[in-house]
């Protein structure tokens, strides 16, 4: 396994590609987000490893380049900011994972390994999906209701083609995390909360029938209730 790390304290670069390289993976490394850019376009990495504030482009903006350029290796983003809207600026640019500074090496390298297995055309099914007044076309990645274009993120996407594909069916927080995040769940995160709660204001902004309901402590199910 080959993994790109992209961090500008030089000490725990050393540190951790100590550690990965007694793990049997192969690390090349930048100090910077430019020349980890440049390492992006020029080899191919099983897992992107980046701090989000670096020199020269944020990795937020790095993930996001690499996203546009057609480049789909999983990205883990370390950081020092732990709030719900540094992560969702992540997701949304297109990164896999999140870890928040200080973290036990040994979580870093469950999830590079949990990454590497992931297989990066997860969500590229060629169908389109319907339900009740709900369309998604799966090749242009827009969703319709009742004919009325509705804008979703990326992430947002994700997430209601997941429901799409389980309709009627209690879906966990934790589920709906590792499915649509490819994360352990992380109790101490109201991402999924946020994210649903996106959803909903614009699936059913207009609209007298709801579809996303929440089972208390149990998740969440998509079916027809006005």
């Amino acid at each position: 396994m080959k993994v790109l790390l992209i961090e500008d304290e030089p000490k725990m670069v050393q540190t951790l590609k100590k550690g990965l390289e007694e793990h049997q993976i192969e690390v090349d490394f930048a100090y910077d987000g430019t020349t980890g850019g440049l390492l992006c376009a020029r080899n191919d990495y099983a897992v992107i490893v980046s701090d989000v504030i670096l020199p020269g482009i944020t990795g937020v903006d790095l993930v996001r380049q690499i996203r546009n350029k057609g480049n789909h290796t999983p990205v883990l983003l370390l950081t020092a900011l732990g709030l719900t809207d540094d992560k969702v600026a992540g997701f949304e640019a297109g990164a896999d994972d999140y870890l928040t500074k200080p973290f036990e090496f040994r979580e870093l390298l469950m999830r590079i390994k949990a990454l590497a297995r992931r297989p990066n055309t997860q969500y590229q099914p060629q169908q389109n999906l319907k339900f009740a007044d709900i369309e998604m076309d799966m090749a242009t990645k827009t969703c319709f209701r009742s004919g009325q274009k509705i804008p979703l993120t990326p992430k947002e996407f994700a997430l209601m083609e997941y429901l799409l594909r389980n309709p009627g069916r209690v879906i966990s927080k934790s589920e709906i995390s590792e499915q649509v995040w490819n994360l352990d769940f992380d109790t101490g995160t109201n991402i999924v909360e946020v994210y649903v709660n996106f959803l909903r204001k614009k699936i059913e902004k207009g609209f007298e029938v709801k579809l996303i309901h929440t089972q208390f402590k149990n998740g969440y199910i998509l079916k027809v209730e006005a």
